[in-house]
């Protein structure tokens, strides 16, 4: 493992790793190599690699440092994004397949790239078939956030499920989870912020068999409170993280600022 620079403290919940380290910005690049180092070693043993991404402010950093990292066979990837927005136009800037395209597949291209539709005329067709692809490459990592009310990808609390049996499913979104589009400056007001979107449930981003959680800026600093604190419930979904057999969550100071 190369040196975690500017780490402060870390330490277990349940079973999860937690890294607080100084800024933001040695936050990503922690969480880069950290994901580096995993892609890597996954490939080496078995010749490619499945990731999912999260689309977000909070990955920007993230997504930044991964993009330049030299040891990764990008060719060798497999890549999927956790949600997307109904009835948004695909190269709207947006779009959440648009943000990770512009800030990393484009940059490195992944050998294949599996895009959600949320255009598509058959929602419940397009989360089957994202399902299948899902299924078929399996999912070694898991590169995700969490939003303001907990949630992951789109699994806000009035929606996820532990025990879902869908892989996939097109969601409600509630108003707390548009708002943080509207706080982020993604959508200029709330009017603007799609109601719907597909996402991957929470056993699916579970399944992965290894999770990698990237959590600044001091607006999440409740929620990750919460996190690693609360109760494991879906009213804060992400405290599933505690369960998992191999999963870090990085953090700033300011997202760690509750938690003593």
């Amino acid at each position: 493992m190369s040196e975690d620079t500017g780490l402060v403290r870390h330490f277990k919940a349940g079973k999860a790793t937690v890294k607080v380290y100084r800024n933001r910005r040695r936050m990503g690049e922690a969480a880069a190599r950290a994901a580096e180092e995993k892609m890597m070693e996954i490939i080496a043993k078995k010749g490619r690699v499945s990731v999912v991404f999260a689309s977000a402010p909070s990955q920007e950093e993230f997504l930044a440092n991964l993009a330049a990292m030299g040891g990764i066979d990008w060719s060798r990837v497999r890549a999927f994004h956790l949600d997307e927005y109904v009835g948004l136009p695909g190269d709207a800037k947006q779009a959440f397949g648009r943000f990770l395209k512009d800030r990393l597949f484009d940059k490195v291209k992944p050998g294949r790239v599996y895009y959600m539709n949320g255009n598509a005329e058959d929602l419940e067709g397009e989360c089957r078939r994202y399902t299948k692809l899902l299924e078929a490459e399996g999912l070694d990592i898991g590169c995700i956030g969490i939003g303001e009310n907990g949630h992951w990808a789109f699994n806000d609390p009035h929606v996820a499920d532990f025990n879902d049996p869908l892989t996939v499913k097109v969601v409600e979104l509630d108003e707390t989870s548009r708002r943080q589009q509207v706080h982020d400056g993604v959508f200029p007001s709330l009017d603007e912020v799609p109601r719907r979107a597909i996402t991957m449930t929470m056993p699916a981003i579970f399944r992965a068999n290894h999770i990698f959680c990237i959590v600044p800026a001091k607006s999440k600093a409740e929620v990750v409170k919460r996190t690693v604190c609360g109760p494991i419930s879906t009213s804060c979904p992400a405290s599933i993280i505690r369960k998992h057999k191999s999963a870090t969550l990085f953090l700033d100071m300011d997202s760690a600022s509750l938690l003593g």
